[in-house]
């Protein structure tokens, strides 16, 4: 078992990104600007409802995912990290702006990621609203783009899942990724460099490439479909800080405790922690580790939820601060 210990990050920061850095940086924007710290920020419209936003990127995954020409699957992984943040507190998305940085303009290419962008919206029941495309000479490769996306949504004020109902005893639920997602690919490419591997290097059938691009899951429909259907008191979108995620939607003086066997972990996600010699508790914060999305519910809505998505599982409690001790 384990609680909210983040454990070791060290293998993380010798592959350039240190979490706690960006922890500190989160802490310090607060000072200034309060309003941050949540999966996407909440902006009053009025009596009734709210308008959310968010923003995020693809990450180093980007270096992969051009290497391997899955230009759509990138556009579905920009989409995904937005949408994905924007629904934990209950919000429906609405529209979706991106915008594509390069050293030289590939119109197929960037034709392509757009194309991805364009269905990972439908999917997502929102509408690609417009964009901008940078072409950067000498900043950027010619042959390399960079991209963020921007997800504007809304809820309902007296709709808003916010994780203050949440007491002890509720359950935890995961629903699986389809892989590493768009998180902790710096480590990845370090322990492919390390033992010499290729994305042509054959796993399971096909290619290592092959896996460390599946796009990362949309779960926009299947959580609006189930808030209609049961009360769910909190969610959190597993993405970089892993299994930490849930701590962010905890009121105070309660924790989460987390049964890690219950997660089904990727065979892709296994064989790099076993080749990076890389600790449960490193690879539980950098990585997502089979669980992409988790809900808090009562335990009395498990089996209706298990009915509605048969994929989740239960993967853990909510228990007070004391208890831990």
């Amino acid at each position: 078992m384990t609680s909210t210990s983040t454990g070791s990050s060290s293998t993380y920061e010798k592959a350039g990104v240190s979490i706690i850095a960006g922890e500190k940086l989160v802490d310090k924007i607060k000072k200034i600007n309060p309003t941050i710290g949540g999966f996407a920020g909440i902006y009053k419209l009025d009596e009734e409802r709210s308008l959310v936003a968010c923003t995020d990127g693809v990450g180093t995954k980007l270096e992969l995912g051009i290497k391997m020409q899955r230009y759509e699957d990138l556009g579905q992984d920009l989409v995904a990290m937005s949408v994905n943040d924007l629904i934990v507190c209950g919000a429906r998305p609405l529209f979706f702006l991106d915008y594509f940085a390069t050293g030289k303009l590939d119109i197929d290419v960037a034709h392509r990621v757009i194309k991805g962008i364009v269905k990972a919206c439908q999917d997502s029941s929102c509408l690609l609203l417009g964009g901008e495309t940078a072409e950067m000479p000498g900043f950027y490769d010619n042959n390399k783009f960079d991209l963020a996306g921007f997800a504007v949504g809304e809820v309902q004020n007296a709709e808003i899942i916010d994780g203050k109902n949440i007491k002890e005893s509720d359950i935890i639920v995961g629903l699986p990724s389809s892989g590493f997602h768009s998180n902790g690919y710096s480590l990845v490419r370090k322990i492919m460099a390390d033992n010499h591997l290729t994305l042509e290097t054959p796993f399971e059938g096909k290619t290592i490439g092959h896996y460390l691009t599946e796009p990362t899951k949309l779960y926009v429909k299947d959580i609006l479909n189930l808030k209609k259907q049961i009360t769910i008191k909190g969610m959190a979108h597993i993405t970089g800080g892993g299994l930490t995620n849930i701590a962010r939607i905890l009121p105070e003086k309660l924790v989460y405790d987390i049964d890690k066997s219950k997660i089904p972990v990727p065979s892709i996600i296994k064989y790099f922690q076993t080749l990076g010699e890389i600790s449960d508790d490193e690879a539980f914060t950098v990585w997502n580790m089979g669980m992409g999305f988790a809900l808090v519910i009562d335990q009395n809505e498990f089996e209706k939820l298990k009915r509605i998505l048969p994929e989740s599982f239960i993967v853990g409690k909510i228990i007070s601060l004391a208890q831990k001790k």
